[in-house]
């Protein structure tokens, strides 16, 4: 038996990596009026960014119930030494909070860490991963959890927003920042503060941008891995990797497709970079 990895669809694992390293992804759910999918289950990356332009009303987003986590957890309790669940930060999702309810609620002598990973996206997807590495490798649950612990705090993002339309729904940014972006054009940069989305300045260009990330990659020493995650502007993320692949190995850099857990707050056009040094 073995240490088990669970995430949620926030991490942007798609389907291929998740199964060669093990994770178990469960999926949040989107709402486009009265019709509910499974986040990279129901919608592939372009179906859903071709449903996001086209409908006339803007979907939501909800995490998983208890219930899903539980099933996962049954699944697993009988066949595991241990289940690590890491996800999205409890301060902007509830989804935290739903598997550590469910968590309490199996019965078994398999233990069961649910971990608040503090990011979303590739901050989250590091952390994941690495502990999916870990129990590949045969480590145990507490070893497992205190590199977690310890990954958390050397994660970093930055990423850039072509577009603040999306944003302003979402109600996790100031209005008066969203409105001075929108009047000027400007894309906004937001990164990860002890869980919290904070403003992390402008750029007057997507290439300017695509500047500061570069930059904030370059003033960032000891990087072991770097995750670029682009919503539809595939040949924007290929760019910014030859740019940082100037002073960081490529073999160090990995691009994920940004899903739609996330992809309704930001729309097509995010980058962003996740390191972990």
């Amino acid at each position: 038996m073995s240490i088990k990895i669970v995430t949620d669809s926030t991490s942007d694992i798609g389907q291929e990596l998740a199964q060669s390293l093990g994770i178990t992804v469960v999926p949040i759910y989107i709402r486009f009026g009265d019709k509910i999918y499974r986040d990279g289950v129901d919608l592939t990356n372009e179906e859903f960014y071709r449903m996001l332009e086209a409908s006339p009303v803007h979907p939501a987003t909800s995490q998983p119930p208890p219930e899903d986590f539980m099933k996962i957890f049954g699944e697993f309790a009988d066949k595991a030494d241990g289940i690590i669940s890491i996800h999205i930060s409890s301060k902007i999702s509830g989804t935290y909070n739903s598997a550590l309810l469910a968590s309490s609620t199996i019965n078994g002598n398999c233990p069961i860490e649910v971990v608040d990973s503090k990011f979303n996206s590739g901050g989250l997807a590091l952390v994941v991963m690495e502990a999916a590495r870990m129990a590949k490798s045969g480590f145990g649950m507490n070893e497992i959890t205190e590199k977690i612990t310890e990954t958390i705090q050397h994660v970093k993002m930055l990423g850039m927003f072509d577009t603040v339309k999306y944003l302003s729904f979402s109600g996790r940014v100031k209005k008066l920042v969203l409105s001075a972006a929108s009047i000027l054009n400007i894309r906004l940069l937001l990164t990860f503060h002890d869980g919290d989305i904070a403003r992390a300045g402008m750029a007057r260009t997507f290439d300017k941008g695509m500047g500061k990330i570069t930059e904030f990659v370059k003033n960032n020493s000891g990087i072991k891995e770097l995750l670029i995650v682009h919503s539809m502007v595939p040949e924007k993320a290929n760019q910014l990797k030859e740019q940082i692949s100037g002073f960081i190995d490529k073999s160090k850099i990995m691009i994920l497709h940004l899903g739609a857990g996330l992809g309704v707050h930001g729309g097509p056009g995010v980058l962003l970079v996740a390191i972990r040094q």
